[in-house]
This record gives C-alpha cells, structure tokens and sequence, in this order.
C-alpha cells in the first residue's frame, strides 16, 4: 500500500501535477507529455518514475511506446478529490494552456490514423468484397448479445476499437487487446474520450487478465489469424466469470487459398463441429449460431456460455 507521505511528496511539484491532470483525460506516450508540457521526454520520464512510485500513474510499453495511464482507483480517487475541492471548479493557468496543447495530440492522433487507412483501404476493401456488408455482421452480433447491460469487456484482437465503440458504452469497464502496437495507437485515437476503456498490448494467448473477471469477451474476425484457435478460445474462456459469455465472429470454411499469403490467415474458416467441441474443452456450453450469406465467404457467429450465475448477479447476491 502506498505511504501517503510518498503521495504528498509525489504531488509537491507543478510538472506532476499537470502530468497527473493530463493523464485523467487520456492514456498519453511519454512523448506525447513531452509534446504537451513543453519539456525534454528524460525530464518527463523522471516526473513520470515518480507518480508510478507513489501509486499515482501506471505505464505500458507498447512497442518503442511508453504509455501514461492513471494508477489504482483506491490511490488516484482521493487525490482527484481532494484537488478538485481545493481548486473550487477553477482551472489552472497552467492546466488550460495545457489542455489545449492536447488537443492538438488528438488531432495529431486523428490525422494518424486517417492516413493509415487511406494507405490500407485497399486491403481491407479487398476483404470486405469477399462477404456480407460489416454493418449487417455488427447488428446480427448486437441482436445475439442483446440490450442488457454487461460488466466487464474484453475485445481480444481489437485492433481499431471497433468492438469497444459498438458494445462498450453498456459495460462498467472496457478493455481492448491488441498484440499490435500500430492498432492500439488508432484504437486511442477513436476511444479516446471513454472513461470506462482501456488498452493493452498482449497475445491472445496470454491475457493480462485475472481468470473469471470478465462477463463478455469478443473475438471479431481474429481467429482465422490464430495458429492454435482452440488455445485462443481456451485462454479466452479463461478470463469468463460464471455465466460469462464468449462471442466470435469468423468466416465459415472456405477454399480463398490466396488470403493465406496476402492476408497472412492462418485457417481457412471454421466449421460449427470445430467451434463446437473447441468450447466443450474450455468449459463452454454453445447457446447459439447464426449464419450470414451473401457473399463468396459466409460470416458465422458463435455464442459461448460459462455455465453459472453471472458476475453481476453473484456480485449483486
């Protein structure tokens, strides 16, 4: 537990605090802070070092990326509250320069992913070509989960946030995973201004999430890339709570061979038999299928349930 003279000592300097202000909006690279504050990204990095210490920020590596996030709610929720009382809803001269120099990092990171998919639209119209419109596979996936309202969200593979964006809004917490660091920059620039959300860089093989946490993990249109999709499935069934809930997306089998060498996928589609037993032998019953024709590759949804009560509703008893 950290010391609250380590917090005190941590916050006795204007830089930390402004880093700390900054970091209460949106997960920033320690460039990023250098770009914002003003100063050199060693000198940042030492302020940085020193909230981590105290329990007040949390970094991840992401590549050559360093990200800032805030630390435990149990450390940051006091400070945060004692600074806004202090500061009676004013904002810092210092706080509002600052602010608007993040603004333009989000332009920066909007443009940046702008470019990226001018640069690639080709690929993923190539795919797209191949099967049913995108929209009408994200309304079958929202009509499958339904309205209510789902604890925690892990999108595995979430590569731009799409999944975050669609279904994350109706969960307590959303956390995206992604082994790219590419994809997670352009995820931030979209979900940046969600409270509830989070990334991380990891495998989908090695979830940096304790078993039985979550309610509803989603693998959209990721395990065709998978060398051993029954070890994905398993490592996802892992992280579900009792009554907790796994949704793929993936195409049915298929003989497009040339995807395996332009598109790097690894399997060729999967029949219900395969997902079917993959599910048994990580402990999920199968609810339910649905089938979407409409192109040359036929999109297939699978519906994974742990058996049990659900998180919220344990929680809740």
């Amino acid at each position: 537990m950290t010391e609250p003279l380590d917090i005190f000592r941590a916050l006795a300097d204007a830089t930390r605090l402004r880093i700390l202000a900054l970091v209460q909006r949106m997960e920033l690279s320690v460039g990023e802070l250098a770009q914002v504050l003003g100063q050199s990204q060693p000198r940042v990095s030492r302020h940085v070092k020193i909230l981590i210490d105290a329990g007040l920020a949390d970094r991840r590596k992401e590549g050559s990326w360093v990200f800032v996030a805030l630390g435990p709610d149990l450390v940051v929720a006091p400070v945060s509250a004692a600074l806004d009382a202090w500061g009676r809803g004013r904002l810092d001269e210092w706080v509002a320069a600052d602010l608007a120099r993040l603004a333009a990092v989000r332009a920066d990171r909007a443009t940046a992913a702008a470019a990226w998919f001018e640069a690639h639209a080709g690929e993923w119209d190539a795919i797209r070509s191949l099967h049913i419109a995108e929209s009408q596979v994200e309304a079958a996936m929202a009509a499958m989960l339904g309205e209510a309202p789902v604890g925690v969200l892990v999108d595995i593979g979430t590569g731009t946030g799409r999944m975050l964006e669609l279904f994350g809004e109706r969960a307590r917490e959303a956390i995206g995973i992604d082994r790219s660091s590419e994809m997670l920059r352009l995820a931030r620039a979209k979900l940046h201004d969600r409270a509830n959300t989070e990334l991380r860089q990891a495998d989908l093989y090695r979830l940096p999430i304790g078993s039985a946490q979550a309610d509803l993990a989603i693998l959209h249109h990721v395990l065709h890339f998978a060398e051993a999709p029954d070890l994905a499935i398993a490592e996802a069934a892992r992280v579900l709570g009792p009554g907790g809930r796994l949704l793929i997306a993936d195409f049915a089998p298929h003989g497009r061979e040339e995807l395996r060498q332009r598109d790097a996928h690894a399997r060729l589609g999967f029949s219900d038999e395969q997902v079917a037993g993959w599910f048994e032998a990580a402990g999920l019953a199968s609810t339910r299928t649905e089938t979407l024709e409409g192109g040359e590759l036929t999109v297939k949804l699978w519906l994974g349930r742990r058996p049990g009560a659900r998180l919220k509703e344990v929680r809740a008893a």
